[in-house]
């Protein structure tokens, strides 16, 4: 492995030694580091790294390192409300809150049908929470409505593998980037989305110089800056950048033919899509100059081995699916997958995302069966003891459908778990609109600006206040101990959901209760039954068995007692037509194939190499509109800041929100670092500070999502565009069209003024009072000239993290 020491990253704040450490599992990022929970009094005072876990040996990255804090906040919902008829949220006891839920469930289902109901949940819940949701939402409510803030996150990584592979579950695991000759970081900004990951990238290279670095960013992040090779494109070029490359790669002549004639179909198709991008066509369309274009081409080419992460900047994008299939395509066509140091690495973005894919919770079925396939129905009828006739089945309906239905007043019940959707989502005014209209059930810890619309709320236990596993990015399984018991009159998303179920009365055929199970480990070793046979296959795993290895890739069973480090290292891949988990869908459309056409393609066992045609985004600049947007997150926040900006420190770090401009584009708007501008867009506007730097190309600006208060004008959500992937219906957060206005202040210059004295009136320095006017020199400021003024400059300095200490 890259580690090659271990080192206890530790925050503890405790009168005198803790009482006990319990053992856990970072509940943040997707990389799944394992610690320590620290408990004095029954309280949870701190946390250190677990340094016999390979994934971090004991590092921990800055959100992780503070999780604990919000575990404390004096503002946590410690019993349910519910809305009252003055419009307030008022305490309620269990019996109320569930009764009125139940009832609310009950008249939707008779008024609308059963497809009323919608669960939404996260992608920071445990596995066996999000299998209850599955077996709850199918087989007792009977509804198709299942669906996750991953959608907004990482379900592109789900549709490319089911495309490319045949099912979820990515090949490649950070075993294999410490093995790597090259790595291409393909819009994943790992220095600040996965700190310890970047760190045990960056302690290999510093010892042996290895992996070579491929960043593709339209952001010169620090990830990019530590790269040996920098891609900076233009927003939205993804496809024309793979398809140039891969282009490139067929000239060269490092086609692995024998490989592609045995374990691939669809090469003739996919090879004529990408004919086209020529070198000096790619350069032209994406802004990367011809020469590193060529340069990447020879490394792709040359290289023995490469790892290709994504994350949000190949997600939240126009051409999503078509983007990570031709990533898959490129690791295709040169045989670099299935052996150590090779294989896609699609990222997940939240710590158990991959579990709700796995699991069931959101739109595919448990344990990655063919939601279009009658006889993976019939199986988990027979698995739940139900009629399968009457479980829902067809394509899923991601969030932005959802909205559609609730405008169209098809949906009755919202039920919103541990998660943000009015921070979250795009186009946000539109979505609180939609939710306005339905009844809405908000499961959490805090209340959230989504409370806003919510009926009832239900108090959520936290990290360590509950037991379940987690699955990170690269497929392990990890174990998180319950350190305490949750505060008030908390439950567990568990109880909750198992306490629905009984006042529900679901039943199977046999007149028993539908839900067997009552603690998570039970609900677990139910879980392991449901997998068995499966490609993420569980049946080998115990809780006590995760706790001594400190977790275990899938698949776990006979065969792989120890786990799983790469798939389809026998290069078989999950596309036989009875057994695939997809019968994949129109590339460009996103229409499912029937099972007809899937059988007439004749995978049967080898992957499917797919065309990618590069449609451009749906909106550009123009005239009105004339910059880029994009979003992101910053190191230091997670998401809404529900969690994270309730850390003293976390809080301090990056207090609010700001949008970031290349300084060209400041010298030409005659902006000044720190003034409050206005960024609008054709949804809505914000009004930040402004940051000035070369971190961003000219053209673009960049704004952190994470900041999205009703009052604060800050959320980067008024912005952006709810235009979704065709095949992932994943948003396109990272770029639409939108312009940047000065809030300036006139200042009509007295007799006696001199510029000194104007600039320390507003609070200025006297070159940022220049700056503001687009003036040279003092001189250039005569009696009654009009000066503009900026409204506010506010200081917004982001504090470096440096993971390596």
């Amino acid at each position: 492995m890259s580690w090659d020491n271990e080192r206890i990253d530790m925050n503890v704040y405790s009168q005198g030694e803790v009482d006990r450490w319990v053992y856990s599992t970072c509940n943040l990022c997707s990389v799944g580091c394992g610690c320590h929970i620290a408990i004095k009094d029954d309280h949870i005072v701190g946390i250190k790294g677990n340094g016999a876990h390979s994934i971090n040996r004991g590092r921990l990255g800055p959100k992780g390192e503070n999780q604990w804090y919000a575990n404390n906040s004096t503002d946590r919902v410690l019993t349910p409300l519910i809305r009252n008829p003055q419009g307030e949220l008022v305490p309620a006891t269990w019996d109320e809150a569930m009764e009125l839920i139940v009832s609310k469930v009950k008249a939707s289902q008779k008024e609308k049908g059963n497809n009323s109901i919608s669960i939404y949940s996260t992608g920071q819940g445990f596995l066996e929470d999000y299998y209850t949701i599955a077996k709850i939402g199918r087989a007792g409510l009977k509804t198709h409505l299942l669906d996750a803030n991953t959608r907004l996150c990482t379900a592109t990584t789900e549709f490319c593998l089911l495309q490319s592979f045949g099912a979820d579950g990515t090949p490649a695991s950070f075993d294999d980037v410490d093995e790597a000759e090259t790595l291409m970081l393909f819009g994943h900004n790992v220095a600040e989305t996965g700190t310890v990951l970047y760190e045990r990238i960056m302690q290999r290279k510093k010892r042996n110089g290895k992996p070579y670095i491929i960043t593709v960013d339209p952001r010169k992040t620090q990830t990019a800056r530590s790269s040996d090779l920098h891609l900076q494109l233009i927003p939205g070029t993804n496809v024309p950048l793979l398809n140039g490359l891969i282009n490139l790669i067929l000239q060269n002549g490092a086609a692995s033919k024998g490989f592609i004639e045995q374990y691939t179909i669809g090469y003739e198709e996919m090879a004529a899509s990408v004919i086209e991008w020529t070198p000096e066509r790619t350069a032209q369309e994406t802004g990367i100059p011809k020469e590193q274009l060529i340069e990447a081409a020879r490394i792709l080419s040359d290289t023995p081995s490469l790892v290709t992460t994504t994350l949000q900047g190949a997600f939240q994008s126009a051409d999503a699916t078509t983007t990570c299939v031709a990533i898959n395509n490129l690791h295709l066509i040169r045989g670099l997958i299935g052996k150590p140091g090779c294989g896609p690495l699609h990222m997940a973005g939240q710590p158990s995302s991959s579990a709700n894919r796995t699991a069931g919770g959101v739109g595919t079925y448990p344990a990655h069966r063919n939601p279009m396939n009658p006889d993976h129905i019939e199986e988990m009828g027979r698995l739940w003891n139900v009629d399968p006739m009457q479980l829902p089945v067809g394509p899923e309906k991601g969030i932005e459908d959802q909205l559609e239905m609730m405008e169209r007043g098809q949906i009755g019940v919202f039920w919103n778990i541990g998660t943000n959707p009015l921070v979250s989502l795009p186009n946000r005014r539109r979505a609180k609109a939609a939710l306005d209209q339905v009844f809405v059930i908000v499961q959490d810890h805090f209340l959230t600006e989504t409370s806003r619309v919510a009926d009832v709320v239900l108090p959520a236990a936290m990290w360590g206040e509950k037991e379940g596993t987690m699955e990170n990015a690269d497929r392990t399984i990890n174990l998180l101990r319950k350190a305490i018991d949750p505060p008030g009159q908390v439950r567990t998303d568990l109880q909750i959901l198992l306490d629905f179920a009984d006042r529900m009365d679901f039943r199977d055929q046999d007149g028993q209760p539908l839900i067997s199970y009552s603690t998570p480990e039970e609900a677990f070793e139910e879980w392991k039954t449901v997998s068995k046979g499966r490609p993420c296959d569980m049946t080998g795993i115990t809780y006590d068995k995760l706790e001594q290895a400190n977790g275990l890739r899938w698949p776990v069973n006979e065969a792989h007692p120890e786990g799983t480090p790469r798939l389809y290292s026998d290069l078989q891949f999950h596309t036989s037509p009875e057994y695939t988990q997809s019968y994949t869908k129109v590339q460009f459309t996103g229409r499912s194939l029937t099972q007809e056409e899937f059988i007439a393609k004749n995978a049967n066992g080898r992957a499917i190499l797919h065309p990618t045609r590069y449609t451009p985004a749906s909106e550009r600049p123009d005239g009105d509109y004339p910059m880029w947007l994009t979003t992101g997150r910053l190191v230091w926040h997670w998401h809404t800041r529900t969690k994270t900006g309730r850390s003293p420190y976390l809080q301090m770090a990056a207090p609010q929100g700001y949008v970031e401009l290349h300084h060209e584009d400041a010298d030409k708007h005659g902006i000044i670092e720190g003034e409050l501008v206005r960024i609008s867009s054709p949804r809505g506007w914000i009004e930040v500070p402004a940051r000035i730097s070369d971190v961003v190309q000219k053209g673009l600006i960049f704004v952190p999502f994470h900041y999205g208060s009703w009052e604060g004008n800050q959320a980067a959500n008024e912005l952006t565009v709810d235009f979704v992937d065709p095949l992932s219906k994943q948003p396109t957060f990272k770029h639409c069209a939108c312009r940047i206005d000065k809030l300036r202040r006139e200042h009509v210059v007295g007799g006696e003024e001199t510029a000194a004295d104007i600039a320390e009136r507003y609070g200025l320095s006297l070159s940022n009072l220049l700056r503001a006017n687009q003036l040279e020199t003092t001189y250039d400021i005569q009696t009654g000239h009009i000066l503009e003024v900026p409204v506010s400059i506010i200081n917004v300095p982001l504090p470096p993290y440096l993971p390596s200490r």
